[in-house]
């Protein structure tokens, strides 16, 4: 029987609650901009979840250890760093249903202190004294990045293949919640195979999480997902969506989507949303998604029996069913 994501919530919540107040320790700055910005993205009510694989990872593996919980924080300010980046190339104005740090602050003084969450990160990971988590999120962050720069190169690219998606996905995405499993196996000094595993839970899971996240901003409302319905094709995004309407489109539906994607075809918004529902393509999308938390599920029953391997596989369970 899956568990119920209070039930997950609960299993880290003593961790969860260190490690809230680690990241807001290691948030101080003199300089006052930097702790007004800061606290303001990372207060603004996201899940927690990457920090929260970290802790979930790492009990199912054993960890009796406390880096665990300075580990979840870095991969906290890492995903928040990307955040601020991420909307000042995106030129968003909502998040999570409050205005964006740019919109608040400015492009400039969002880049800058995403900058400094990054290089704060850098100074906790020495603090855990390990080549290993070094080793993965130094790579981890460089992965990120080329994601980020892979996925505005295929801005307004109405050819964007299926493969290419999930390419961008993993790195871009995905990434940092292999990261997040995977650190938790390292610090419990698991052999290769368990890492592998973890790891391989953590790609699988943070593509699934995408997905959904592609499927919401076309069925979803700017209250519910706390960003304007329609975001991703102002965006000029290839989502998977519209990559499923145009293969099982019409003519018509294929050639109206192609030119709202490469056109800011807000104005087509319309018109997308009856090919995406006519091609049943969110459908199809969530379906997708399932396969992969499926396989992220999969990963981890090789684990011993605990309610952190359950939270686990249950958490790809309610990936592809969240409406947020």
């Amino acid at each position: 029987m899956p568990l119920s994501l209070d039930q997950c919530n609960n299993l880290v919540a003593k961790d969860m609650q260190r490690v809230d107040d680690h990241i807001r320790e290691q948030l101080s700055s003199e300089v006052v901009l930097i702790n007004q910005l800061s606290n303001y993205i990372i207060g603004s009510g996201g899940k927690r979840l990457r920090p929260q694989l970290v802790i979930l990872a790492a009990g199912a593996c054993g960890y009796t250890g406390d880096k665990h919980v300075t580990v979840a924080a870095i991969i906290e300010f890492i995903h928040t760093a990307t955040l601020l980046h991420d909307d000042v190339v995106d030129a968003s104005n909502l998040r999570r249903g409050r205005d964006t740090a740019n919109a608040v602050w400015g492009n400039e003084a969002a880049v800058l202190v995403g900058d400094f969450l990054y290089s704060r990160s850098f100074e906790m990971m020495v603090t855990v004294r390990s080549m290993s988590v070094m080793d993965i999120l130094s790579r981890t962050t460089n992965r990120i990045a080329e994601g980020e720069v892979m996925q505005l190169l295929n801005v307004r690219e109405p050819e964007l293949t299926e493969s290419k998606y999930i390419e961008v996905i993993e790195a871009k995405t995905a990434r940092l919640f292999q990261a997040a499993t995977q650190l938790g196996a390292v610090l419990a000094d698991e052999p290769d195979d368990v890492i592998a595993s973890l790891a391989e839970y953590g790609t699988k899971l943070g593509t699934a999480f995408q997905i959904v996240d592609d499927v919401l901003d076309y069925q979803s409302d700017a209250q519910a997902m706390g960003k304007n319905v329609g975001d991703d094709l102002a965006e000029g995004k290839t989502t998977l969506p519209l990559i499923y309407a145009m293969r099982d489109g019409t003519e018509a539906e294929r050639e109206l989507v192609a030119k709202a994607i490469t056109d800011d075809g807000l104005d087509a918004l319309p018109g997308v949303l009856s090919a995406i529902q006519s091609t049943q393509a969110l459908e199809k999308s969530l379906d997708t998604a399932k396969r992969f938390a499926d396989e992220a599920a999969a990963a981890v029953c090789m684990l011993p029996p605990s309610d952190y391997r359950e939270a686990l596989m249950s958490i790809a369970n309610h990936a592809v069913k969240r409406t947020t």
